[in-house]
């Protein structure tokens, strides 16, 4: 399994209309693969928040992390 880190995303206007992506929320999951860890990331979120996270945030960042040096794995 890999190592996942699921990154909830909105974006914002500033005072001079600029956009700007802010991180609302982020987990690390241990998944088979990219959309079993968006799942878990998604169910973990709704419930610490109490809501689906499509109606607090934009979007989600997947990204693979990194295998610690000496871990065996990979």
């Amino acid at each position: 399994m890999a190592t996942y880190r699921v990154t909830f995303m909105k974006t914002i206007c500033d005072d001079t209309g600029h956009e700007h992506r802010i991180a609302q929320r982020s987990y690390t999951v241990e998944a088979p693969d990219e959309a079993t860890a968006r799942e878990a990331a998604a169910a973990a979120y709704a419930r610490a928040e109490g809501a689906d996270w499509r109606l607090r945030a934009d979007d989600l960042e997947v990204t693979v992390e990194p295998e610690p040096p000496g871990s065996g794995r990979g």
